[in-house]
């Protein structure tokens, strides 16, 4: 690829490169193309990051993916269909980079238009920063402000909304590396997937062979939405903004949500991930 169609930003923290933001990329329109963030990596150089797997050709590191916006798919794959389940159909909007109103080693924030059919529906800015934690840890901090910018209501829905049990997906959405073994997932108070998926915490885990990601509401709203998560299937946390009704979002309105992810070499036992989580938060 040419730099005309590839463009990244290299993010650090405690001097070393940790994540590749890339803003311009040749996808097709079926992957629903927006700016994402891969390959992120632990301080030891650890990849914890997928693009593009054979599994879902759809995910793409971290990044924000909703796949309903009033009727649109910015997710990519199929869309599921009320009494008709997954069903391939030309709705695919993109997320477009418009540009970036600062950009340091350590973040950036970046302004991005939400289009689909030729229609501007949502204005994005997009606030990212890495943050060192301790010699083995950082955090990426990711907001986003989703505007609508049409004359008309919009509404944010999900394949659960949509009649699809336990498919509340949509919103930022990080795909980790997928390993021999199945990742080991836990809250606070409950371990595995079937006990943490659907729900809210104030923080969630992820915990692979030598790395776990530990994932933060860190505003109200955020922490009230579930998360969605996948480790048998495939390693894969999310924050649910539509998970048992549409969000609305009127004409001019914004919703707002900030995830922290604490990123740690080596397997986190809960106190660890509390403390770092703790941490990371209040920086």
């Amino acid at each position: 690829m040419t730099d005309s169609e590839t463009k990244s930003l290299v993010l650090k923290a405690a001097g070393r490169p940790v994540a590749w933001y890339v803003t311009h990329h040749r996808l097709p329109a079926r992957l629903s193309p927006r700016p994402y963030l891969h390959p992120v990596t632990t301080l030891a150089g650890t990849a914890v990051t997928e693009l593009t797997p054979a599994d879902h050709l759809h995910h793409l590191g971290v990044g924000v993916a909703v796949p309903d916006v009033e009727g649109h798919n910015f997710w990519g794959g199929r869309t599921y269909v009320r009494d008709q389940g997954p069903t391939e159909l030309d709705d695919h909007g993109t997320q477009r980079h418009v540009a970036f109103q600062l950009s340091d080693p350590d973040g950036f924030v970046e302004e991005l238009r939400w289009v689909a059919a030729g229609t501007d529906l949502l204005r994005e800015r997009r606030t990212v920063a890495a943050v060192e934690l301790t010699d083995t840890a950082w955090a990426l901090d990711f907001t986003f402000s989703l505007t609508n910018v049409t004359d008309a209501p919009l509404s944010i829905g999900s394949p659960a909304t949509n009649g699809r049990p336990g498919a509340a997906y949509g919103g930022y959405f990080w795909r980790a590396r997928k390993e021999a073994s199945v990742p080991d997932v836990f809250t606070a108070d409950r371990a595995g997937e079937e006990a943490v998926h659907g729900r809210t915490a104030d923080w969630l885990a992820l915990a692979g062979a030598d790395w776990t990601l530990v994932f933060a509401g860190a505003t109200e709203d955020t922490r009230r939405d579930p998360w969605f998560v996948r480790a048998a299937e495939y390693p894969g946390v999310g924050s649910s903004l539509a998970s048992a009704e549409r969000l609305p979002v009127p004409p001019g309105e914004t919703v707002v949500r900030r995830v922290v992810t604490v990123v740690a070499d080596g397997r986190l036992g809960r106190g660890e991930a509390t403390a770092l989580v703790r941490k990371a938060v209040t920086q």
